[in-house]
């Protein structure tokens, strides 16, 4: 009990009962209505609101997840490609291996040829210098076995292959 405007109150407020609301009383009931409409509002305001947000989520954790399986398709192809580049290259280095080698190899018959027609020429030069400047038979038959110094009869097909090369640097020697 507290003492209120001069009378003693047992805690309501003046010119009311228990029992019966006042006019006061009614306008705190109607505020404390509508509040608690507009707390129910906002609840519901807010359930929306996080559901917008969980399906938010979840659209992106599965865009994510999406992009994860494209991502591991592309990086299955890429591996795929990396894979069949490489075998290319080793096929590639194997056969460059083969060539070089292949190379290596004619270049030294190419070498021995020179050196052959080199030889050869170096020794019927001289004798065709030997030969009398009287005889002009003797010059002919000399330049014919120069030209062709193993006659006619033994180049076969494999060797008129080899002949043109050897033409072009039959001149060459020193």
């Amino acid at each position: 009990m507290s003492l209120s405007g001069g009378t003693f109150s047992n805690g309501t407020s003046s010119g009311s009962s228990r029992g019966t609301p006042s006019f006061g009383s009614e306008a705190d009931m109607e505020l404390q209505a509508r509040m608690e409409l507009k707390r129910k509002r906002r609840m519901e305001s807010n359930r929306e609101s996080a559901k917008r947000s969980r399906q938010r989520k979840q659209q992106h954790l599965d865009d994510l997840n999406s992009q994860v399986d494209q991502l591991r398709t592309t990086k299955q192809q890429l591996i795929t490609a990396l894979n069949i580049t490489t075998q290319n290259y080793a096929a590639a280095e194997a056969q460059n291996s083969v060539l070089r080698t292949q190379m290596m190899e004619l270049e030294s018959r190419l070498s021995a040829l020179r050196e052959i027609i080199c030889f050869m020429n170096a020794n019927q030069v001289p004798a065709a210098a030997t030969i009398s400047a009287n005889n002009p038979s003797a010059i002919m038959s000399a330049t014919a076995n120069y030209n062709d110094p193993f006659g006619a009869s033994t180049w076969n097909s494999g060797m008129q292959m080899v002949q043109q090369p050897i033409d072009h640097f039959l001149y060459q020697c020193f």
